[in-house]
């Protein structure tokens, strides 16, 4: 059977099976074995969630993310858990603290009306924005190379971080559905798009066009720094507040990521910026 037909029927299979029952919950998997059948029950939330024929399409093409599930797997090399200072978090990414804060200002400094026109509408400081943008992608010098969906839909599958991201893999299908991403698209490990490394559903919910070019689109940086101001802002953030350990502002990173490390290394990093 050819990819396409094989696709159809997925399409088919949900579809009758959506008439005849309620979808069910996707369970969780422990072993590789387990993802196609995962990826079945997935469909059938993902169908009952307004996903069309190509976002099942992509799901069904979808392969389990060796570089995801090996992270999974070893949660005790994943730095959010355990203690790393705000110097020790920067440099395991880059040379110095210095080279990561110099080539920070450099981007604030070219883009100096970007920012400015973002902090006006969102009241998010640059400096926390470049910080972020630097961090996940060095200021989208890299992007990421693991096909979307698939790091999506296996995050979402694995026991670990089940339920919790299955509305991002969901919303992933979503944003094949849009022509925005397809299923061939490459991000972060996890399902990770464009300069700023969203999670699908974050930008589902929180997408800005920023270069008013009529596209919300995670690849251009006018438009993915817009987004992430926006995300902060709807989450809590407030113009003109301290963003230092402790603040209301330092809480609302944790909606951006919940690793404590993370927060502490990008509110470090902001401040050395801003001198």
């Amino acid at each position: 059977m050819t990819p396409k037909r094989a696709a159809l029927r997925m399409v088919a299979i949900v579809a009758g099976a959506m008439m005849a029952t309620p979808a069910l919950a996707a369970s969780c998997i422990t072993s590789k074995g387990q993802f196609g059948a995962y990826k079945q029950q997935l469909a059938q939330q993902a169908a009952a969630s307004g996903v069309k024929k190509r976002g099942l399409q992509a799901l069904q093409q979808a392969k389990l993310s060796g570089i995801t599930w090996r992270f999974e797997s070893n949660p005790a090399s994943q730095s959010s858990m355990r203690y790393r200072s705000p110097e020790q978090f920067l440099k395991s990414r880059f040379s110095s603290v210095n080279t990561f804060v110099s080539g920070a200002k450099r981007k604030l400094q070219q883009n100096a009306r970007l920012f400015q026109s973002i902090e006006q509408r969102y009241g998010v400081p640059g400096s926390i924005l470049v910080a972020i943008w630097g961090y996940e992608t060095n200021w989208g010098g890299y992007t990421g190379n693991t096909p979307i969906v698939s790091g999506a839909v296996t995050l979402a599958s694995y026991c670990r971080r089940h339920p919790r991201f299955e509305d991002d893999a969901i919303a992933a299908l979503q944003l094949v559905d849009r022509g925005l991403i397809t299923g061939n698209s490459r991000g972060g490990p996890s399902g990770e798009l464009g300069h700023m490394q969203f999670l699908a559903g974050n930008w589902v919910r929180f997408a800005v066009d920023g270069n008013r070019d009529g596209r919300a689109d995670p690849n251009n940086a006018a438009d993915a720094l817009a987004t992430a101001a926006n995300m902060l802002r709807r989450n809590g953030w407030r113009a003109g507040r301290s963003f230092a350990d402790g603040s209301a502002n330092f809480r609302v990173l944790s909606t951006w990521n919940d690793s404590g490390n993370y927060q502490r290394a990008i509110a470090y990093a902001a401040g050395l910026i801003d001198q």
